[in-house]
């Protein structure tokens, strides 16, 4: 009967995603499973019996992944399942930085009190909120994946011209672009083309404070820069000098910094991209699915630190191997066959040099046999009925 812990309130259509024999709660003891939104989770021992957590969200930096890596834990997320929600808010937040909206919002609030000169004094202050249109202008995303790809299509249907880079696109993603989305090879390049400029990237090592004083230098002036992503990714020194100078007419960001709240040109919206009730719902689901997936047949899908495994449905015995990387795994998977003789294991998955091999056989298997074998992080046996 496999235990899932819930560290934040997960959305009862997700929850009820659990076979009836699953147990779920914010107070289950030694969990098989975890499953959470934003709670932090890098002072939190990992308990020995945990072999899977679920991230009803994109972002993992609330996860410590090598810690769980090292442990034979499987980190999942959910990409795209909040898309559409991120991608509304960006399409608002083209208006929003072109148009000063919010700061005509607050400047109208100021006026209760005035009586019958309300009017006049709108027609004379309305001025210093002019913007732009966005039609007809040019918008870069940075990252043409689930998200980048909606806005993309978005900005496209709403006459802009858009532009865009990815080292990782794939045929697929490509196809379900607008056919008017020009894909660039650089940074660089989209920082040159662009009137406005969206972030669609993850944060990693390569990418934390990259978009600082070198991408601005090659941007147009008076760009308008878009932030959906995450915080890290701009250098708040470099933004503000940027604003401060000219270069960016705006920044909008759904990742509010003590450098930026107040600050003019600056739009900091408390991270509400997948605040709506449809993108907690489609994450709680999707989440759901992939551990139930993981725990009763292995399969691995949306995973963080191990590759995907679509895996058959049936099967007798199944053994799950989490090994480390960099190993010959074709060699590996050779010694757990030859570990299991008696049992005649069939290879159904092995992502070579990855970490995941999945091999089904039949009867009784002693995973101390397997976990004895050098490389070896992390071995599951699974019954058909497991």
């Amino acid at each position: 009967m496999p235990n899932i812990l819930t560290l934040n309130k997960i959305a009862p259509c997700g929850l009820e995603q659990f076979p009836a024999h699953y147990v779920y709660g914010g107070n289950v003891a030694a969990p098989d499973a975890i499953m959470l939104r934003s709670a932090s989770m890098h002072d939190m021992p990992l308990d020995p019996a945990t072999i899977a957590i679920a991230r009803a969200g994109a972002g993992v930096n609330n996860i410590p992944i090598e810690a769980c890596t090292a442990q034979g834990i499987a980190v999942f997320n959910t990409p795209g399942a909040n898309a559409n929600a991120v991608k509304e808010l960006v399409v608002g937040a083209l208006i929003l930085s072109s148009r000063k909206i919010a700061e005509a919002i607050a400047w109208c609030g100021g006026l209760k009190g005035e009586g019958e000169n309300v009017g006049k004094l709108v027609e004379k202050g309305k001025s210093a909120f002019a913007g732009p249109e966005i039609f007809g202008k040019t918008l870069g995303l940075v990252g043409l994946g689930a998200i980048g790809g909606l806005v993309a299509n978005a900005a496209a249907a709403l006459g802009m011209k858009v532009v865009g880079v990815d080292p990782y696109i794939t045929n697929e993603m490509r196809a379900r672009l607008d056919p008017g989305v020009e894909l660039l090879d650089s940074w660089d390049a989209v920082a040159a083309r662009s009137d406005y400029i969206s972030l669609h990237l993850p944060l990693l090592p390569s990418t934390k404070g990259a978009i600082g004083v070198a991408f601005f230098a090659k941007a147009k002036v008076g760009c308008r820069l878009l932030n959906f992503s995450r915080a890290a990714l701009v250098n708040d020194d470099d933004l503000l000098a940027a604003l401060s100078g000219g270069k960016l007419a705006a920044y909008v960001t759904d990742f509010p910094t003590d450098a930026l709240i107040g600050v003019p040109g600056v739009t900091a919206i408390p991270h509400l991209g997948a605040s709506t009730p449809e993108s907690e719902d489609n994450c709680a689901i999707m989440a759901a699915q992939q551990l139930t997936d993981y725990l009763e047949r292995g399969e691995v899908r949306n995973s963080v630190n191990l590759p995907n495994a679509s895996l058959p449905k049936k099967f007798e015995t199944r053994v799950c191997v989490i090994h480390e990387s960099g190993l010959d795994a074709h060699d590996l998977s050779d010694k757990i066959s030859a570990a299991l003789a008696e049992n005649q294991p069939q290879l159904i998955n092995l992502n070579g040099g990855k970490g995941y091999i999945a091999l089904d056989t039949t009867g009784e298997v002693n995973p101390a046999i397997v976990e004895a074998l050098p490389g070896v992080i992390k071995v599951r046996v699974l019954t058909a009925c497991s």
